[in-house]
């Protein structure tokens, strides 16, 4: 739906399976709120008179179930710069049909300095297209004299997307780098999905190990999906979806990520695990590791990951489904294809996908079809996930033939848009 003018404009929203959660035409009211830098409380949260992001996102305002509220592009700084701040936090409503959704305008860049907190009573809200970064790890050392994982030394807040709460809500094609954490997706979060996020250089190094991990995470009820996400980089694990003997680490479904040259993706804890899935995902220099301490685990899928310089382990699970799997440690022959490639297209936005290519063969450049995601006279853009917001590694005009993608080395990861010129 385009964004609309008028405070309290009517229209109809389309409402798709898998999109809004339902099908069929109805008419709701759903209106378009905004938000910038220098928007106040006071104002009537339209273009022209916009609010300000926390009373936005906090409840205060009007939002009701089918609205939008759309973030104008720069940099809202929390003013609490301690520790234990939370960022700005979300309390928002809407329904399973009638999502609230929180998007950066389109082409805008909205960066968020000081985390994002998800808290009750939020339920069925879309986080769209933010980026989360603390800006003092810009500036301020992220090597530290104390150990352990809470050290009062750290001094500045701990930042990124923490997700305390919520039934059915979906975060999507966020960026979130240069935090202590990177996600934090607790067992409050219900039937919600992290979708097409890229995650990079989060947490910290201290005497005893590194810290902060990309994604940390437990679950109870419902399913977390955790799909189609660029993991890379930090101090701690890729995915620690771990707990004591307490916690709960179930029903997971683990779908197309790309994670490479990061710690761990470790999915188990001290408390057995059950309804574990893990399909279709990359790893490059990534260890892959389902259980942990727990003296046994009841099922896991694992199926058509690749794993190249890494290694799989299973660890005491009853049921075990293994298959189509690709693993390659580190000095294992390569395959005698010169080249694979892999598209995967974003759920939620038909102009993004992300590409990973295997360069077998090291050659300095490798051909990428577009056919199926880009039609012929398409603009084409491919960005390092660390700097999406920056210059195109490789942009062009698609004419239906592959693209010639240059390479350094046997790996590569972009996400790559296309739009009508």
């Amino acid at each position: 739906m385009q964004p609309a003018e008028r405070r309290t404009a009517w229209v109809y929203a389309i409402v798709a399976i898998g999109v809004l959660g339902g099908m069929g035409v109805e008419k709701v009211r759903a209106r378009d709120w905004y938000v910038a830098v220098d928007g106040r409380p006071q104002n009537a949260g339209t273009r022209e008179s916009p609010w300000d992001l926390e009373s936005a996102l906090s409840g205060r305002q009007e939002v009701e179930p089918g609205d939008t509220i759309w973030i104008s592009g720069g940099t809202y700084r929390f003013p609490d710069r301690s520790l234990n701040s939370p960022g700005f936090t979300v309390r928002l409503a809407g329904e399973p049909d009638r999502p609230i959704h929180v998007r950066a305008l389109p082409g805008e860049r909205a960066t968020i300095d000081g985390g994002l907190s998800v808290v009750s009573p939020s339920d069925y809200v879309w986080i769209w297209g933010l980026e989360i970064l603390v800006s003092e790890n810009f500036t301020m050392s992220r090597t530290l004299d104390e150990p352990g994982s809470h050290p009062q030394s750290y001094g500045r807040p701990w930042g990124g997307l923490n997700i305390h709460a919520g039934k059915g809500c979906k975060y999507i094609n966020l960026v979130i780098h240069d935090n202590a954490q990177g996600v934090s997706f607790w067992r409050g979060a219900t039937d919600s999905e992290l979708h097409g996020c890229i995650i990079f250089d989060n947490g910290w190094k201290a005497p005893d190990r590194g810290h902060g991990h990309a994604i940390y995470t437990q679950n109870e009820n419902g399913v977390k999906i955790i799909s189609d996400c660029i993991m890379t980089g930090g101090f701690g694990y890729t995915m620690h979806a771990y707990g004591s003997e307490r916690a709960f680490v179930d029903h997971y479904l683990v779908e197309g990520n790309v994670a490479y040259n990061g710690g761990t993706f470790l999915i188990g804890g001290g408390r057995p695990s059950r309804d574990i899935r893990v399909l279709d995902n990359i790893f490059y220099n990534v260890n892959l590791q389902l259980g942990y301490s727990a003296p046994f685990n009841e099922d896991c899928e694992v199926r058509n990951n690749i794993l190249v310089n890494g290694n799989l382990a299973i660890n005491r699970f009853r049921q075990v489904v293994e298959e189509g799997n690709l693993v390659l440690p580190s000095g294992a022959p390569r395959p005698e294809q010169p080249a694979r490639v892999i598209l995967r297209r974003n759920r939620y936005d038909p102009l993004r996908a992300h590409v990973v290519v295997f360069n077998w063969k090291r050659n300095a450049s490798v051909d990428v079809s577009l056919d199926g995601f880009a039609t012929p006279g398409m603009i084409y853009r491919f960005m390092d996930p660390r700097d999406v917001y920056g210059r195109p590694v490789l942009e062009g005009q698609y004419t239906g033939r592959p693209v010639q993608v240059p390479m350094q080395g046997e790996f590569g990861v972009w996400v790559v848009f296309v739009r009508r010129p």
